[in-house]
């Protein structure tokens, strides 16, 4: 197979995002507990995900070099990928070997340039992918990849869980170096084309973001992720404290809400690309609307289990439309930088909706945090109607 092939672009862009849902599993869910088995304090674990999580924000520096200059005439992307993955194997490989106690700083390090790698491979894959993604085929390429990130989640969370408690950390590190070198053979194999004098790097191309069309499809890739993401955060919590299970449970559960991410990538990207982007992007706002419904409604641990698959369906599904419509939004020849400002933006999003959360739930409690979030959602209906509207690039809410 070769990137003519739509099955191999969804191999390869899809084990790039598996690898990346497996080492920001560890930021999330095993960091903290790793430092802690060194009797960190949680002062000390915030310092060290605080500083690891700089190069996020390099993303568009590096979608900006991805764009301009193709190291050893290799290309603009590939050489980028290899290198990114690398870091972040060799990262994990090493971590194991520092005291983080006795040598916080390498360990701060290290741990950054594992994040540095995901950041180069993450930001240059993207760019590979709106390059050689035809238009119809946009939804499939970013269901696979949110469905493999969401995937990753699972299977690492549950190897790492067992390895750590069977074997020891250095064992879960070692599998996640491992796992993450996987990738590399269809890297090695993709290919990137020539690029057009027209396609050629210009930051001209950066004009697109002065456009009225492009600043309400970033206002709306604020408000979706700060929507998901914040009623994602306290789901845990929501469920044990206000349906009242377990924490073995809540467990359960949230492996449920990755299968509902899993199925909701998968499927949103054929959906996608068969009612076109607005529509799609619609049922997406609406199902993500309903299943926030669902969740202020739960008052029992069946109706949860069922609201919960529901959001799972609801954040895979959103995340595939919206990446895919951003990835017509992009000028070919600043696409890595372009892409990673859209992205950027929802991190903002996602940084806004926490404190937001929390203050609700505190003061009203979930039920009324979900309310809020669903009205938010859909106040967003005119938006999309807006930016959809019929003769912007042939597609429209209606047909």
């Amino acid at each position: 197979m070769t990137m003519d092939s739509k099955w191999f672009r969804g191999l390869l862009f899809g084990s790039i995002y598996f690898i990346q849902g497996a080492i920001l599993t560890y930021f999330s869910g095993f960091n903290a507990l790793y430092l802690r088995s060194f009797n960190l304090s949680f002062s000390q674990i915030g310092i060290a995900s605080g500083i690891a999580l700089i190069p996020f924000v390099l993303k568009v520096i590096i979608g900006m070099l991805s764009d301009r200059v193709s190291p050893f005439g290799l290309g603009h992307r590939r050489p980028y990928m290899v290198a990114g993955i690398l870091l972040q194997s060799m990262g994990a490989f090493v971590l194991p070997l520092i005291n983080p106690l006795t040598s916080f700083g390498a360990y701060i390090a290290v741990l950054s340039l594992v994040s540095l790698g995901m950041s180069t491979y993450d930001t240059a894959s993207d760019g590979l992918a709106i390059d050689t993604t035809p238009e119809d085929e946009r939804g499939f390429v970013q269901g696979v990849m949110v469905g493999a990130r969401a995937l990753a989640a699972i299977v690492l969370a549950t190897a790492m869980g067992f390895l750590v408690s069977r074997y020891s950390w250095a064992a879960a590190f070692v599998f996640v170096g491992v796992v993450t070198l996987l990738p590399l053979v269809l890297v090695l194999r993709a290919t990137e084309g020539q690029r057009s004098r027209a396609g050629a790097f210009s930051l001209a191309g950066l004009r697109a973001f002065l456009a009225l069309r492009m600043g309400m499809f970033l206002l709306l890739g604020l408000v979706y992720p700060l929507v998901l993401y914040s009623a994602n955060g306290v789901i845990g919590a929501f469920l044990n404290e206000r349906v009242g299970i377990t924490m073995l449970q809540v467990g359960m559960y949230t492996s449920l809400f990755g299968v509902g991410a899993v199925v909701g990538g998968l499927t949103g990207g054929a959906v996608t690309d068969r009612l076109g982007l607005g529509r799609s992007i619609l049922l997406a706002l609406i199902i993500t609307s309903l299943s926030l419904l669902a969740l202020a409604a739960s008052a029992s641990p069946a109706v949860a289990a069922v609201a919960v698959l529901m959001f799972g369906v609801a954040f895979g599904y959103y995340e595939t439309a919206y990446q895919a419509a951003g990835m017509g939004f992009v000028d070919p020849r600043v696409a890595a930088t372009m892409f990673a400002v859209i992205m950027a933006v929802g991190n903002i999003g996602i940084g806004l909706g926490q404190p937001l959360a929390g203050a609700l739930v505190d003061s009203f409690g979930f039920q009324v945090l979900f309310l809020v979030l669903s009205v938010l959602n859909l106040a967003t209906l005119p938006l999309v109607a807006l930016i959809f509207r019929r003769g912007q690039n042939g597609e429209g809410l209606l047909g």
